[in-house]
């Protein structure tokens, strides 16, 4: 297969492309670079030893992507989204212009072209504050901020092509935490600024980078007060957006949860990241931040059924594998935007 990845260059789609070249797919990259990197191309070329073909543009720019695809390919899988939640309540209008309307334009280009298979990448983020734990496909939707509410428009989108286009196949991937890097150490998370994400700011105070770690809320009702999360390997997804591409060979939209099925608290990924990197990481309980909930993780079953597929890789290795990437990386290799840069240039 032919395969166009929207938001390529960046930390999900890098990993994505090395495991569909690794499968024998044709790969072409297609990112504007406002979070991706060129630096995350090189090393999907290096780690693959194919010459992937690199196309700059935007995920809003309908023709260009009609005149990339119209050159034939097979499928699309679509990271190309900002996805951070703070940072999407200072700038909801941007958020929903880059993913929603990214997300209309590419599902024009792609009716354009008679380009039938989507891949999307969603959030668990969809479901907010879940009434019960584990959670399943069906459990309410209750987006609850700017970044959220573009992910539950950009599934309903797809899913109403899906209906009104019975040639028409989308998998819609709801993965929880991220987590890890590349085995070889070449490719991980590398984010613009303060970390949001707990593994990647975890990393960077065992490398020095920031004094202590800030605990969002030490008195939620779980096992150690801390918030418990699904933590899934990025192997462990790229594999799982590979599965995804065969299941599309049969038709309709395919709703799947992508997680472990388990949750660790942040005290827990701490203990676990100075197990495997021998180094101490001071923290310190500060207040809970708005929209953080107590227990979030996966039932994966419906996945598991549907691509033949579970999570292989544990907290320990992940812990292991974004230490790799950080010490390898001790200040990043990134050089994304701001949202105010990207914001700036999108009004001109």
């Amino acid at each position: 297969m032919k395969v166009l990845v929207c938001g390529g260059a960046g930390y999900i789609g890098s990993h994505t492309c090395v495991a569909l070249i690794e499968q024998g797919q044709e790969v072409v990259i297609y990112d504007n670079l406002c979070r991706g990197t060129l630096a995350a191309v090189d090393h999907v070329r290096q780690l693959s030893g194919a010459q992937v073909r690199f196309v700059q543009g935007d995920v809003r720019d309908r023709g260009t992507l009609e005149t990339l695809l119209a050159t034939g390919f097979h499928a699309v899988i679509h990271f190309a989204a900002l996805k951070i939640m703070s940072e999407s309540c200072q700038y909801p209008l941007a958020y929903f212009d880059n993913n929603v309307t990214g997300t209309v334009a590419l599902l024009q280009a792609m009716r354009a072209t008679g380009v039938q298979q989507l891949v999307f990448s969603s959030s668990a983020a969809v479901y907010g504050d879940p009434e019960t734990v584990p959670i399943t496909e069906e459990a309410p939707l209750r987006a609850s901020n700017p970044y959220s509410h573009t992910k539950l428009v950009m599934e309903q989108l797809i899913g109403e092509v899906c209906d009104a286009r019975p040639s028409f196949s989308a998998a819609i991937l709801r993965y929880f935490n991220p987590a890890g890097a590349h085995p070889s150490g070449l490719m991980g998370e590398d984010p613009c600024g303060l970390p949001t994400n707990l593994m990647p700011y975890v990393s960077q105070v065992a490398a020095g980078m920031h004094p202590r770690l800030s605990v969002f809320g030490g008195d939620y009702p779980t096992r150690d007060g801390t918030g418990v999360r699904d933590y899934i390997h990025v192997m462990d997804l790229a594999d799982a957006h590979v599965r995804a591409l065969d299941v599309l060979q049969h038709g309709g939209c395919h709703v799947l949860n992508l997680g472990t099925g388990r949750g660790y608290s942040v005290l827990e990924v701490i203990a676990a990241f100075e197990r495997v990197s021998g180094c101490r990481i001071p923290y310190e309980i500060v207040a809970r931040r708005v929209g953080d909930v107590a227990e979030v993780w996966a039932d994966t079953s419906r996945a598991e059924k549907a691509l033949g597929w579970h999570a292989q890789y544990d907290l320990l290795r992940m812990c292991a594998d974004a230490w790799r990437w950080q010490s390898m990386h001790p200040q990043g290799c990134q050089s994304s935007q701001p949202i105010e840069a990207q914001r700036q240039a999108s009004i001109g």
